[in-house]
């Protein structure tokens, strides 16, 4: 809100998990609303959207678009794609990935003694195991600590984590043609930053549906 009211942009986009909606019994989020509708004075408009038909990742998050001016923007325009990619899509094949991406066996132990103990107690705590048909859990910033919420099953093998490449491509990090961007930070690093990220074709699309609405803004202002 402060950088709004100091900028005073034309048009913004805000970005946050789903739960925002629902914090403090709705309270958090009218209080947003409040201060950029009322107090800001934008036109608002907001809708959580699900990235799995983008990429092969359950991942829904709430979008917030704002208009210093009246608009005819409309969420409901938006263009999601009738496709639902599976995780073999961005899966490397199984011999070229870096044996250290396999669980050791004492992690590997570890997730499915924690998992056997919370499924005792009724509740769905543990890892997850995805094959390449599958679609994976949503990428959270702790995956760099042991990748439990999306393991990749191996033939014969013990299951691995995502390789970051994997990651990258799992939130829509590709260039337009296809190939991949370059990664110059350590693992750790990656899991991080990926796993806080936005899913760039998601992005991408309500930008699109944006685009119109910003021009005409910045042609008001001229």
């Amino acid at each position: 809100a402060q950088i709004i009211a100091h900028h005073r942009p034309s048009a913004f986009l805000l970005e946050n998990v789903k739960n925002l909606q629902r914090h403090d019994k709705g309270r958090t989020f009218a209080t947003i609303v409040n201060v950029l509708r009322n107090e800001l004075g934008y036109e608002i408009h907001h809708r959580v959207i699900n990235s799995a038909p983008w990429v092969p990742q359950k991942r829904e998050r709430i979008f917030i678009v704002g208009f210093k001016k009246g608009s005819k923007f409309d969420f409901d325009r938006l263009v999601v794609p009738e496709e639902n990619p599976k995780l073999g899509s961005i899966l490397d094949p199984h011999e070229s990935v870096d044996p250290k991406y396999t669980l050791t066996a004492h992690l590997w132990n570890y997730l499915k003694g924690y998992k056997e103990k919370h499924n005792a107690k009724g509740n769905g705590f543990g890892y997850s195991l995805f094959g390449p048909d599958d679609v994976a859990r949503t990428l959270s910033a702790r995956y760099f600590k042991d990748g439990s919420e999306v393991l990749i099953a191996q033939p014969r093998k013990r299951p691995r984590r995502l390789t970051p490449r994997e990651c990258a491509r799992l939130m829509g990090f590709r260039h337009v043609d296809g190939s991949d961007y370059r990664i110059p930070v350590s693992d750790t690093q990656a899991y991080r930053q990926f796993g806080n990220a936005v899913v760039v074709p998601v992005v991408n699309s309500v930008a699109q549906l944006m685009r119109p609405h910003i021009l005409a803004a910045f042609q008001r202002r001229q």
